[in-house]
């Protein structure tokens, strides 16, 4: 596949929806910053073991003879004659991050199941094979979710940890030979086949459209991980998931075909820094396709629209793989990117290195005031499903705040849960709070969320799974008061000399770092040059009561919110995104041969300094990327996140949502069940690898704005006025 990729590029075969940006090739520097970030990879721990890669190979191909024996097995009891019994097929494909050849050790592997039309998933793959399972010695902690978004059966085989979907296609016999990229695999499919197969159709796509497949593996690796270390890994949290950034990587791949993973995540970062969403990401062009299947355009489906980080999956049906975004996790993304961008810079510099660029960020030190989401359960199946549900609507919780303050206070989830280990079946998740930069503060003003964490909290208390001792409880905590558990060891650490956001405190000494204006400024030796943030209460909020009407009747649920008050405005360090075209340093046309098609033969080589940069070049690329933004999906513009959170309990039967469990795990794939369906659904309690159909299949929602209620006190409210109020 590695050598297909290779021989798109070279025969001239154009990978994605323009021409490259650049087909220069690798320098002395380039080389060798890409030993170097091969070497860190290895070092944290990326790449798993020779042994461990044997006995996933082993296991996968025990799991085909299984399948295989299954299939005649339930053949023969249907009444089927004996040749059609021995002719009676099923095939077992990979996808996700181990299709991608980008797993790391321990990683689930997702697999897919494709039986043949006579093979049902409720009688024969939930029933005869999950009882063939369950009677294997090498298989434990076997758990079926035939009721999810994506029906999934998750195990441990060997020790090695399987996320097995079920495909039934419309044939008889399932060849042995078979393309799952084809569309007319998808002809008289359910919706639920269509969902698993999506999985492994939009990987092998993907593997089809980058020119270089070991450099899209290496530079794959390396944003996963910086990803997760920057808390931009999640896509129930509203930012992205795997299948989201193997798109955006891909995409650069395309941009530059004969750069290495060092260029590659440097040009990552210049190139996201500049692109102004919502317009798409896409690998290809959208295929309308036979089949009359819905794909994503914003010209002819409306709540397209709503979309503000568009990116596209490339195999037919084609749709936004990323619709969980939202406008905080978007600033925050941006964020990122940009301050990436600064640190590749600094590194062609000398003034920087890949530590520098992987640091974590310091969630409990970047915000004064937080929200703390508690939630626990009587058992551990009630804990797992009850976890399971919350985690899929917390990412309302950030929308209803920004929508009730008019986009005025901003919040920042926390991507993982926090464990307390004296506290069985809890889970503690949170939210940074801070005012959006360019609203004033004043004495006396504050936030009134009350009403809002109370619509939440009756949200969340709509599943229709509900069980005595399902409780969640959401309290306002300052940095100060954030519990120890949530540190590493259960230690918290001492307090920096300076407050505020910490992004410009992890830029090391001697780092030039870009300012909006243009001006540079130097960090002094070890210390902060931000100003500190500020979010407080007012006098009384700490002691406000616990609110717990609503709920069903002999719940114990709670809710204690609180008057929020800002007490600083600016956030110094925190670069705001811009939309305008940005100054950017660019490779010399002479080593770079940028835009004119040719591929330099014998490249001139350079050291670790940076490259000279050309007005010329700057603006080739910025033309480029313009260009790519000027397509017919570029004028479109993203309304108002309305629909999702007025139908969204109506509407949530239809929602297939990705939980993912930490910084450092795998996805968990959710159904949704509907506030008033007549069935219940169950839920994923264990974890399903990133790269999943449920992450490719954007929510039905219908549109139907409301009203605003307003719920922002511009004076001091009293507590019991408020609580009267609210009630």
């Amino acid at each position: 596949m590695a050598s297909s990729g290779a021989a798109n590029q070279h025969n001239g075969q154009r990978l994605g929806i323009t021409e490259p940006i650049s087909f220069g090739g690798p320098m002395e520097y380039d080389v060798t910053k890409t030993h170097e970030l091969e070497k860190f990879l290895e070092n944290v721990g990326l790449y798993e073991h020779q042994e461990e890669a044997v006995r996933r190979e082993e296991v996968l191909g025990r799991l085909d003879q299984i399948v295989k024996l299954w299939v005649k097995t339930i053949s023969r009891a249907k009444g089927l004659n004996e040749q059609l019994v021995q002719e009676a097929n099923a095939k077992i494909f990979t996808f996700g991050s181990y299709r991608l050849g980008v797993h790391g050790p321990g990683a689930d592997i997702d697999t897919l199941c494709v039986g043949p039309r006579h093979a049902t998933r409720e009688d024969d793959f939930f029933g005869e094979l999950h009882r063939m399972l369950s009677e294997m010695p090498e298989v434990t902690e076997l758990h079926p979710v035939p009721d999810a978004f994506v029906p999934v059966m998750r195990f441990k085989f060997n020790g090695v940890s399987i996320d097995l979907l079920y495909a039934k296609l419309s044939l008889w016999v399932i060849p042995e030979d078979l393309d799952v990229s084809q569309d007319s695999i998808l002809q008289n499919a359910d919706e639920q086949t269509v969902r698993s197969l999506n999985g492994c159709r939009v990987t092998d796509q993907i593997l089809r459209l980058v020119p270089n497949i070991q450099n899209f593996r290496t530079t794959l690796r390396c944003m996963r991980f910086w990803a997760k270390r920057r808390g931009v890994y999640s896509n129930v949290a509203g930012f992205l998931g795997g299948i989201n950034w193997a798109l955006l990587v891909a995409r650069i791949c395309q941009l530059y075909p004969n750069a290495l993973p060092n260029m590659l995540v440097s040009r990552f970062f210049r190139v996201f820094t500049q692109w102004r969403w919502p317009n798409p990401v896409m690998l290809c062009d959208i295929e309308e396709g036979s089949l009359g299947l819905q794909v994503w355009d914003p010209r002819r489906n409306p709540k397209d629209r709503y979309h503000l980080m568009p990116i596209i999956t490339p195999a037919y049906p084609s749709m936004n793989s990323s619709y969980n975004v939202s406008s905080s996790t978007l600033r925050i993304m941006t964020e990122e990117f940009q301050r990436g961008h600064e640190i590749c810079e600094a590194m062609e510099s000398s003034n920087g290195d890949w530590d520098m660029l992987f640091e974590p960020y310091p969630f409990f030190e970047a915000y004064k005031n937080y929200l703390q989401i508690d939630i626990n359960a009587e058992n551990a199946d009630d804990y797992q499903k009850w976890k399971g549900w919350v985690e899929s609507r917390l990412r309302t919780l950030t929308l209803k705040i920004e929508r009730h303050t008019y986009n005025m206070l901003q919040c920042h989830p926390h991507p993982g849960e926090f464990t307390d280990n004296s506290k069985p079946f809890h889970s503690c998740y949170f939210m940074g709070l801070q005012r959006k930069k360019e609203v004033p503060a004043s004495e006396g003003e504050q936030f009134d969320i009350r009403m809002t964490v109370d619509d939440f909290r009756q949200t969340v208390n709509m599943y229709t799974m509900w069980k005595p001792g399902m409780e969640i409880r959401v309290s306002h905590v300052k940095r100060r008061s954030i519990p120890a558990f949530v540190f590493p060891g259960g230690i918290r650490p001492r307090p920096a000399k300076s407050s505020g956001d910490k992004r410009s405190l992890e830029m090391k000494s001697g780092f030039d770092k870009k300012l909006d204006d243009g001006k540079k400024r130097k960090k002094e030796n070890g210390g902060d040059s931000t100003t500190s943030v500020g979010v407080g209460l007012t006098k009384n909020s700490a002691s406000l009561p616990c609110l717990s009407e609503g709920g069903h009747a002999g719940s114990p649920i709670s809710t204690a919110t609180s008057l929020v008050k800002v007490d600083h405005l600016e956030m110094d360090g925190v670069i705001e995104p811009k939309t305008e075209k940005i100054d950017t340093e660019m490779l010399h046309p002479a080593t770079n041969g940028a835009l004119n098609g040719s591929v330099q033969q014998s490249p001139p080589l350079r050291t670790a300094s940076a490259p000279i940069a050309s007005s010329n070049s700057e603006e080739a690329e910025t033309l480029a990327i313009e260009k790519m933004m000027a397509g017919p999906y570029g004028t479109h513009q993203a309304l108002p996140e309305l629909d999702e959170l007025e139908v969204d309990i109506e509407n949530a039967d239809q929602v297939g949502e990705v939980a993912e469990l930490s910084l450092e795990s795998e996805a968990l794939e959710i159904g949704i069940p509907g506030a008033t369906a007549a069935h219940s659904s169950s839920f994923a309690i264990a974890s399903l690898e990133e790269l999943e159909p449920a992450e490719l299949m954007a929510p039905s929602v219908q549109i139907n704005p409301a009203p605003v209620k307003p719920l922002i006190r511009l004076s001091f409210t009293s507590l019991g006025k408020a609580t009267s109020h609210g009630s």
